[in-house]
């Protein structure tokens, strides 16, 4: 098990745990964390399940495929340096810990 913490828009910090093995989206649905709408459950053509990487976290995810970062460009949110697709981001243990910011709206 690892441990991601969302951070809503407001500042409101959400720390659940999630399998490995598994997507920080996965983590935040089986954890009714509110803020990821994930409409494609996960198909990475949606883009409504878009968060920030903290900055602490960003050179420890692999890098961003061709695809993801295509629908990128189709967030609601504003895009950042660090925006990134929950479903593609899959847990191990090297992410224990994973601090993710969530965008004012997914829509």
């Amino acid at each position: 098990m690892v441990k991601i913490t969302f951070i809503e828009p407001g500042g409101s910090a959400r720390t659940v745990e999630a399998a490995l093995g598994t997507s920080a989206m996965e983590a935040a649905l089986f954890n009714n964390v509110r803020g990821i709408a994930a409409e494609c459950g996960g198909l990475c053509s949606c883009a409504t399940c878009h968060v920030f990487v903290d900055p602490a976290w960003v050179g420890r995810l692999a890098p961003a495929e061709a695809d993801e970062l295509a629908l990128l460009d189709f967030t609601a949110a504003e895009r950042k340096p660090a925006s990134r697709l929950a479903c593609q981001l899959r847990l191990d243990a090297g992410l224990d810990g994973l601090l993710l910011h969530l965008p004012a709206t997914q829509f």
